[in-house]
């Protein structure tokens, strides 16, 4: 991809799953990676990985949902890397529930981590890149914020939320030279989805989906990383405000 090289990228919740495969898609890209996760040795790993394959990356321990703590890593990585080029809002967590047997305290979690954590990060990092003039962000938001998802109210209204904030930011700043765009992953294997899938009735529920997806399989973490690296480089240079579903065509939009 065009204009990739020796760039910046923040990316949140790096430490496993989707934004592994993102971070080391990036630096195979030949970008600068920092990643800021909750589970700090995931997150050591996966930038112990790149730096063995000949990459650039960093990681720190971070709880998103805390604005002085996103603070505190955004300003190391940037002393240590650069100002940030690029963000990419990968972090999020759920446990499947029916809302009616869910709690506020359950509530608070979800829109904590999924909702207010990456406000936090894109208030930190995009004044940065408003102020210099660039920037260029990529939301993993989730099919489940554009159709819903049994088990998931409260994580579908954060991820629609992700939706909806990413269309009016990017016309708040795209005067600023700030591109930003939203993809909608669709049932993936990975550890949320192997949550919902521990009871005795996971190996039916999981063959239901594949049987919906026309692709006849879920996603992977690797099936993402390439419309990332493709939002972020030149070649999307005129696309903004965007939101795509990765999901083997099990949602058709346009």
């Amino acid at each position: 991809m065009r204009g990739l090289k020796d760039k910046t990228v923040l990316l949140t919740g790096g430490a496993n799953g989707i934004g592994a495969a993102i971070a080391k898609r990036l630096a195979e890209e030949g970008c600068v990676v920092g990643i800021l996760d909750l589970d700090a040795a995931g997150a050591e790993k996966v930038a112990g990985e790149i730096k063995a394959a000949g990459g650039k990356a960093s990681s720190y321990a971070t709880d998103i949902s805390d604005y002085d703590a996103v603070k505190r890593a955004v300003e190391s990585f940037e002393a240590a890397s650069g100002p940030v080029a690029f963000l990419v809002n990968n972090a999020g967590w759920d446990r499947a529930a029916n809302f009616l047997d869910t709690t506020p305290d359950f509530w608070k979690k979800i829109v904590a981590i999924n909702l207010y954590g990456p406000l936090n990060v894109s208030h930190v990092v995009m004044k940065g890149m408003a102020a210099r003039g660039f920037g260029r962000v990529v939301n993993i938001a989730s099919d489940a914020g554009r159709v819903g998802s049994s088990g998931e109210a409260v994580y579908s209204a954060c991820k629609g939320g992700m939706i909806a904030f990413g269309k009016t930011m990017s016309r708040e700043l795209v005067s600023k030279g700030i591109i930003i765009n939203t993809l909608c992953p669709g049932p993936t294997d990975t550890a949320i989805l192997r949550s919902f899938l521990e009871g005795p009735d996971g190996a039916r529920i999981a063959e239901g989906l594949k049987r919906a997806i026309p692709m006849r399989r879920l996603g992977a973490p690797e099936d993402y990383p390439g419309l990332v690296a493709f939002f972020l480089s030149d070649d999307a240079v005129y696309i903004t405000g965007q939101t795509i579903s990765v999901s083997g065509g099990l949602t058709m939009h346009g």
